[in-house]
């Protein structure tokens, strides 16, 4: 493996870390406020995954689409709990060891699935320029259902926004 193979595989595992870190962080912390910047964190960090995919598309869908509902929702959530600051209870969730024990359990039975299949390579090309192709496909075949869940979140922005002023 040369340099550039070594430094990717640290970066790779340098995000990995840090993004279970976010959405362990978003998992454990009881303010809403806090749990959701580390769920930002935690979309972010799988933004960057799919960066070093090479999926740039499902990169820049995840920071918009992911990242910016996610900061849209916490806004909300601050105007409408007015008592979010006057919380002085722990931060930590009292029920972590049990999160901790569930997340293990998972992790070694994925662990043991991702061991026993075998994978095998179909040494055919991947088709890398799919953005235009989905533009089309959007804009053409499934432009109804494209317009109407525009339109619903939009409803639902202006009804959010309603109740955020009342």
């Amino acid at each position: 493996m040369d340099v550039i193979g070594i430094i990717s595989q640290l970066v790779f595992f340098l995000i990995a870390a840090l993004t279970l870190a976010a959405g362990l962080a978003t998992v454990l912390l009881r303010n809403v406020f806090h749990a959701g910047l580390a769920l930002v964190g935690t979309f972010f960090g799988v933004a960057a995954l799919y960066l070093m995919l090479e999926a740039e598309f499902l990169a820049v869908v995840q920071i918009l689409i992911y990242i910016g509902a996610i900061a849209v929702l916490i806004l909300f959530a601050i105007m409408l709990t007015r008592s979010l600051m006057k919380n002085e209870d722990s931060n930590i969730n009292k029920q972590w060891a049990w999160v901790a024990t569930v997340i293990v359990i998972l992790f070694v039975g994925l662990f043991i699935l991702i061991l026993q299949v075998p994978w095998q390579h179909s040494g055919t090309a991947v088709y890398t320029d799919l953005v235009p192709h989905l533009g089309t496909a959007l804009l053409t075949t499934y432009l109804l259902p494209f317009e109407i869940v525009s339109v619903l979140l939009l409803a639902a922005l202006i009804g959010a926004f309603i109740i955020a002023r009342e």
